[in-house]
């Protein structure tokens, strides 16, 4: 199994690309801007808000990374043709921007966490409760933090479907 990170966000791209991690991610999908030849931002070249994150969830399940690829992303596909299965993601959200993606990853059956912070603990409560969500964690990464065991309980639980699919498939 090949585990790989994305990052959908309604942040500016540019900024999350320079971060101490942006290099760590397959893509990232974010806002961006054009610029003139001299490097100053004139225009907003991609705009990313909560109503068209799921069609980077959906690029990134079909392999239509390019966003310049509309062919592919319309394409009609298996399920099995599918480059990475919703039930296969693992989404974690910040806030109400991630609401359709976390809910369209629990509803194909992959996993959903909201991370919150005191400042929007009451929001994550409020996800969990309207079943748009799996689990609610406080935004603590380190090693041993909820969010780090369920992640790693989930990462284990994939690969085991997959493998029992696999036999099953075999025989």
């Amino acid at each position: 199994m090949t585990i790989e990170h994305y990052i959908i966000s309604s942040g500016i791209k540019e900024i999350i690309e320079g971060s101490s991690i942006g290099d760590q991610f397959k893509c990232i999908f974010a806002s961006e801007f054009y610029y003139n030849d001299k490097g100053n931002a004139v225009w907003p070249l991609l705009a990313i808000n909560y109503t068209n994150k799921t069609q980077y969830l959906i690029r990134i399940n079909k392999g239509a990374l390019d966003i310049s690829d509309d062919y592919n992303i319309n394409k009609k596909m298996q399920d099995i043709d599918k480059r990475i299965e919703v039930s296969n993601m693992i989404y974690v959200g910040d806030g109400i921007t991630d609401v359709p993606c976390m809910k369209l990853t629990k509803d194909g059956g992959g996993t959903s966490i909201a991370v919150y912070t005191k400042n929007n603990i009451n929001t994550a409560k409020g996800l969990k409760e309207d079943e748009r969500i799996n689990y609610i964690v406080p935004a603590n990464y380190k090693e041993n933090s909820p969010i780090d065991i369920i992640v790693k309980k989930k990462i284990e639980a994939i690969s085991i479907i997959n493998d029992l699919k696999d036999l099953s498939l075999n025989n």
